[in-house]
């Protein structure tokens, strides 16, 4: 395993995390006690970054479960606060802090979650959204900093809601802060041409998320895979024709396995390349992705050569979020109706 410090923290993290989402159901149904098998597996390989979060359902409740079972040194625990209201899926329109983060929510979310992990501690605390018009100081990040002062957390973060994680610069530069989570993937890149280097100016942690892009990188996808009702993935893959976003997959194979194992340790290989990532997590609910992901960190590193060219000529830069938090159809949907009729 690698590891790195996390932030201003001088705590060492794995540079592999487990994505705690999936323990929620978001991917569909699941058996909690191959979730609980799949943190105990992760633990025992040498991770120690879990991030979760209270919008996650039981993912917190079920993460505790696995940690009164473990028996080896505490891992580094990060959730979110959870955005109140239509914030949670209204991703496209900045609301009011005063809206998503109501005075004492915070404390009560975070009492919240210490009694669901079962723990007295949380290493990283995360609001679930942020936008740089609430500014770099109020309520809210002193709710956060008297959390820290009482010793119930540790260190303050922000997750960034969509790709335009520059939104958070402004509060990176301000010494806030302690850590931004961020998209970051083969697909889209594009933090570590900003983002990264200037949180690495400010000892700020950088959390990656969405490394596989939703799993699509592993390359599971195919014209006839289906979702479950309530599975996160259901419209998420549907922004573009399939076939497009397959062919956009297909042009990574010619690096398997020359350069990486397979599709999704390339994915994550990718991440750990640059140093500027403290952590990239993805979902490990199923004991074989927990495996699977750990490995990635076991392969010889990608050359710099690999990198670059996959950093500038498979960048495929798109927000699929349209599609899932704004139903109503717009020139984009009828267009890739179109592109589709022509693919059948």
């Amino acid at each position: 395993m690698q590891y790195s410090i996390f932030g201003k923290t001088n705590k060492q993290v794995s540079r592999i995390g487990y994505g705690a989402m999936g323990l929620g159901g978001a991917f569909g149904t699941f058996d909690e006690k191959e979730g609980i098998r799949s943190v105990l597996k992760f633990l025992e390989k040498g991770g120690n970054f879990i991030d979760t979060a209270r919008h996650y359902g039981e993912s917190e409740t079920i993460l505790g479960k696995a940690l009164k079972e473990w028996k080896g040194d505490a891992p580094f625990i990060a959730t979110k606060i959870q955005s109140h209201g239509e914030a949670n899926t209204r991703w496209a329109l900045p609301p009011n802090v005063e809206t998503t983060f109501p005075k004492d929510l915070i404390r009560q979310n975070t009492e919240d979650s210490l009694k669901r992990l079962g723990v007295d501690f949380i290493d990283n605390m995360q609001l679930h959204l942020y936008y740089p018009t609430w500014g770099v100081s109020g309520y809210w990040l002193d709710e956060l900093l008297k959390l820290k002062e009482e010793g119930k957390i540790g260190s303050i973060g922000v997750s960034m809601p969509d790709h335009r994680a520059d939104l958070c610069l402004p509060l990176v530069m301000s010494g806030a802060i302690d850590s931004v989570q961020v998209i970051c993937n083969i697909f889209d890149p594009l933090v570590l041409d900003c983002v990264v280097p200037i949180c690495q100016q400010n000892n700020v942690a950088v959390i990656a998320r969405c490394v596989l892009d939703e799993g699509g990188l592993s390359g599971f996808l195919t014209e006839d895979t289906t979702f479950e009702e309530q599975d996160f993935r259901k419209t998420f893959f549907e922004e573009v024709p399939r076939s497009m976003y397959m062919a956009h997959v297909d042009g990574l194979r010619q690096f398997v396995p020359e350069h990486a194992g397979s599709l999704a340790k390339l994915a994550l290989k990718f991440l750990l390349k640059n140093k500027g990532i403290t952590t990239a997590i993805s979902s490990m609910h199923i004991e074989k992705f927990a495996n699977e992901n750990i490995e990635a960190a076991l392969e010889p590193e990608l050359s710099d050569e690999i990198f670059y060219e996959i950093r500038t000529k498979h960048r495929w830069v798109r927000n699929f979020y349209n599609k899932k938090y704004w139903q109503e159809e717009n020139d984009l949907d009828r267009a890739n109706k179109v592109e589709a009729s022509k693919v059948k």
